[in-house]
């Protein structure tokens, strides 16, 4: 499990509820049952009417991408590439098939395997591209579902706060009882916002986190079979591949080709 996302969760959770009580409040106050049941469950139920049933099914891989241990380890894969592309210089692309008959990277085994094919360099290029579009789109599709609970869980606590307020606004013959029912009430804006802004929103900022990694490892890896069909020599394609480890995916993709293709012109 990445301890970080957890920490962070947990962390912002304890100082609201610590700032909370440093102001004198009580921790029974924000104990409310039917706030969280308006809000929380409002907010299932709208993201369940928003999304298709394919699209839902994928939440429990959405928090394992946001919960789990990263193995994205770029450096290992530029190892790899440049002892590949030793191989094939030395050797042949042929005498790469049984290096990557079992890879754990199946998009890496794939590429190479499609070279070994003799697979055409503009095919390779495209299809593998097109892999690296569908897993953008997938983790785009995750970080979605995450973000749309971000949005209503607010509202859900509007609802239940303007819910809370006419009851109390029907109830104005205890005037003593309006400051701790108006509290009450309120309760369940504190649930939709925080919950939002500590939740929802961080879980999805971290499945596009980890998603624009993999995207990057994914367009390195591209590079590196290109790198090897083109019989380029191991230290330039080590160079090459170096260079999408030097800092984190900061533009979009149609960026970085851009700038490949006039590189090579």
């Amino acid at each position: 499990m990445d301890i970080a996302t957890l920490i962070g969760i947990i962390a912002g959770i304890a100082a609201v509820i610590s700032g909370f009580l440093w102001e004198g409040g009580q921790l029974s106050g924000l104990m409310q049952k039917t706030a969280a049941l308006i809000v929380f469950g409002g907010t299932i139920a709208a993201i369940v009417a928003s999304f298709p049933a394919h699209r839902l099914r994928t939440i429990p891989a959405a928090l394992r991408m946001a919960f789990g241990r990263s193995n994205n380890d770029s450096s290992q894969w530029v190892e790899e590439l440049v002892d590949m592309s030793s191989i094939a210089r030395r050797s042949g692309v042929l005498a790469l098939e049984r290096k990557v008959m079992d890879h754990p990277h199946p998009f890496l085994q794939d590429g190479i395997q499609m070279v070994v094919d003799g697979t055409d360099q503009d095919v390779v290029r495209q299809i593998m591209e097109m892999e690296i579009d569908s897993v953008e789109q997938k983790y785009e599709g995750y970080a979605k579902i995450f973000e749309s609970a971000g949005g209503y869980a607010p509202t859900m606590g509007i609802i239940g706060t303007v819910m809370g307020l006419i009851q109390v606004l029907g109830s104005l013959t205890d005037p003593t009882g309006l400051g701790p029912a108006i509290a009450v009430a309120f309760t369940a804006t504190l649930y939709g916002v925080a919950s939002a802004n500590l939740i929802f929103l961080p879980i999805a900022s971290k499945i596009k986190s980890r998603g624009a990694d993999e995207i990057q490892t994914m367009e390195m890896l591209l590079e590196g079979v290109l790198s090897i069909q083109n019989g380029e020599n191991p230290q330039l394609v080590r160079k090459r591949l170096e260079s999408f480890t030097l800092t984190h995916r900061q533009i979009t993709r149609p960026a970085v080709k851009e700038g490949l293709d006039e590189s090579a012109q």
